[in-house]
């Protein structure tokens, strides 16, 4: 028997109430998606079609209104680092684990060998706003890995970058989730950065959101931006998107 989904979606809905009482606005409507263990999901679709509801839903932050939801426990990535300016690097990454108990000198000691790996050896004791935006969201990135959880949900992770940093840092997460298995949910606004990244890319149509294609990758990371898969699959997403490839 095949090992059940850390995420099951089956005919989920999500609609929110209109601002001021004006009608309703429809996020998700009857979305089914399945998410194994291991696997690294990328999502992409049109803004306001429900993507950041979704990850929501998965992370326990929202319930749907109709249908059927499981997933493992979640911990939640969002676009901004939301790192704390009075607190050290170290520090910052360390939250997860301060949350869950750990003393503040065991923490950092848990943290240290990651700091090497992440490459911010040397900026421990750094504030964020000494960090440049790459190294701030490798930040971000670890305390969320040190939560522990099965699953990890990524909101545009790095929409915020420059593009060269941007590539940069696709590279450098496509070697860390070669390392590390992890379960991922990326939602991204990048067609390429969703190929280049994800085992499968969801493609979701406008809002109300359900999934119009589900696109498996060739390949094992890292991958390359002009390999013939990479720039085949990124065309027929832009194509399920309505897009001119």
């Amino acid at each position: 028997m095949a090992p059940l989904p850390l995420i099951a979606f089956d005919g989920v809905s999500r609609t929110f109430a209109g601002r001021r009482g004006g009608e309703p606005v429809p996020a998700l409507r009857d979305l089914s998606l399945r998410v194994a263990e291991g696997e690294t999901v990328a999502v992409v679709g049109p803004s306001g079609c429900g993507k950041t509801t979704l990850l929501e839903l998965i992370c326990g932050l929202q319930r749907p209104d109709s249908g059927a939801l499981r997933s493992a426990p979640a911990a939640l990535m969002p676009q901004r680092d939301l790192l704390l300016p009075w607190l050290p690097a170290v520090d910052n990454a360390a939250l997860a684990l301060r949350v869950r108990g750990v003393a503040r000198d065991a923490a950092r000691r848990e943290v240290a060998p990651w700091f090497e790996r992440f490459g911010l050896s040397g900026f421990e004791t750094a504030r964020p706003h000494e960090l440049s935006g790459g190294m701030r969201q490798r930040v971000s990135f670890l305390r969320t890995l040190l939560a522990g959880k099965p699953v990890l949900s990524l909101d545009e992770p790095f929409a915020a970058l420059d593009a060269i940093t941007r590539a940069e840092m696709q590279a450098w997460l496509a070697r860390i989730l070669a390392e590390a298995t992890r379960t991922v949910v990326l939602v991204t606004h990048d067609v390429e950065e969703a190929v280049l990244l994800g085992d499968r890319v969801l493609v979701m149509s406008p809002r109300p959101g359900r999934i119009v294609a589900d696109l498996t990758v060739q390949g094992d990371r890292p991958r390359h931006r002009n390999d013939a898969a990479v720039v085949e699959l990124r065309a027929r997403a832009l194509e399920a998107l309505g897009v001119a490839a």
